[in-house]
C-alpha cells in the first residue's frame, strides 16, 4: 500500500517531530499521539503501509497517577521495524461505540510512543501502553485499538527485537484481529479450537477442528445480525453453563477469538461485535466442544 497525503483534504497534516518528546502530554494511560497524520489506510489500520524503522519512545510512571510522565530513553529498530508494524496493522480497529470493562489495579505502568518512519520520508506515531490492568487504547491519532500490545513493545525498548511470545495454551490468547469490528469472524480461517472456559480443567478442556469445520461455523456466526459490543451481557437467570470460547486460526496473523457465553444474553462477542445465540449456532458449537 503506497503511504500518501490523503487527497480529500486540502490541509495538510502537521508535521511528524523526528525526536521523542520530552513528556508524556496525556493524563490517559497509552491513547496520545504528538501528531496525527492524514496517510491512505490510518482509518483502518494502526499502521498502513510499508515503514522501514521505528524509534520507540518510552515514558514510565504510576498508573495511579498519570499524566505528564517524562522521557525515559528511547531505540530505533530497522530490521524488526517492519514485522513490528505488520503486526500492529493486524489489530483490530474499535470504534468509539465499543465498551469495555477495566480492572483498577494500582502499579507502575510505561506509555511508549513508536514512531514509524516510510522509505518517503513521512512518519506517523502510535501511542499504547504496558499497564497492570492491560485496559489501554492503542491508537494513531486516527484509529483506535483495545487489543493489548505492552510487553511486546516493552521487550522491544529493551532488547530491541520485535518477538511476542504466543500463549502457551491457544485458549488464553488474546484473539484480536483486523475485520472483527464488520463480521464476527473476519477472513478465511484455517482452522478452529474449541475451548471449555478457564476453569474447565478435566481433560481434554480444548478441541482443535479442520477447515471443514472452520469455515461453516465462521459463516454461521456472520449471518447473525450484530451490534457494537459493550463487552457485557445479562445473566439467565437458574443457568449455570460454562462459557466457550472459539479460536479461530489463519495463515497468516493472529487469530481471532469469539466467545460463547451460554448463561448470558447477548451470548456471542468478539471484542467489538455482539450477537443472540441461535439454538442452531448453540447446538453446533456444543457437538464441536470437548465433553
Amino acid at each position: 500500500m503506497a503511504v500518501t497525503v490523503s487527497a480529500s483534504s486540502p490541509d495538510r497534516s502537521p508535521p511528524v517531530p523526528s525526536t521523542c518528546p520530552q513528556r508524556w502530554d496525556s493524563d490517559e494511560i497509552g491513547g496520545w499521539v504528538p501528531a496525527a497524520v492524514r496517510v491512505d489506510g490510518a482509518a483502518e489500520s494502526l499502521v498502513p503501509g510499508a515503514p522501514v524503522a521505528a524509534l520507540i519512545c518510552a515514558y514510565p510512571g504510576d498508573n495511579t497517577r498519570p499524566g505528564g510522565e517524562r522521557l525515559a530513553g528511547s531505540r530505533t529498530l530497522t530490521g524488526p521495524a517492519a514485522a513490528m508494524a505488520r503486526d500492529l496493522a493486524y489489530l483490530p480497529v474499535a470504534g468509539p461505540e465499543v465498551g469495555r470493562a477495566c480492572t483498577l489495579m494500582g502499579g507502575p505502568m510505561t506509555n511508549y510512543l513508536v514512531r514509524f518512519a516510510y522509505p518517503d520520508g513521512r512518519a506517523l506515531w502510535v501511542g499504547s501502553a504496558e499497564e497492570v490492568n492491560r485496559c489501554v487504547r492503542t491508537t494513531n491519532g486516527t484509529a483506535v485499538s483495545h487489543a493489548y500490545l505492552g510487553p511486546a513493545i516493552t521487550t522491544a525498548y529493551k532488547k530491541g527485537v520485535w518477538r511476542p511470545v504466543p500463549p502457551e495454551d491457544p485458549c488464553q490468547g488474546p484473539g484480536g484481529r483486523r475485520g472483527q469490528d464488520e463480521a464476527v469472524v473476519p477472513g478465511r480461517p484455517g482452522r478452529v479450537t474449541v475451548c471449555r472456559d478457564a476453569v474447565y480443567r478435566r481433560p481434554p478442556y480444548r478441541k482443535r477442528h479442520g477447515r471443514d469445520v472452520a469455515r461453516p461455523l465462521a459463516a454461521a456466526l456472520n449471518s447473525l445480525d450484530t451490534r457494537p459490543s459493550r463487552n457485557g451481557c445479562h445473566g439467565i437467570p437458574g443457568s449455570d453453563e460454562r462459557d466457550v470460547r472459539l479460536v479461530f486460526d489463519y495463515p497468516q496473523g493472529p487469530p481471532a477469538a469469539v466467545r460463547i457465553s451460554l448463561s448470558c444474553v447477548p451470548a456471542i462477542d468478539n471484542g467489538l461485535l455482539q450477537a443472540d445465540l441461535t439454538p442452531q449456532i448453540r447446538e453446533e458449537v456444543l457437538r464441536l466442544a470437548p465433553r
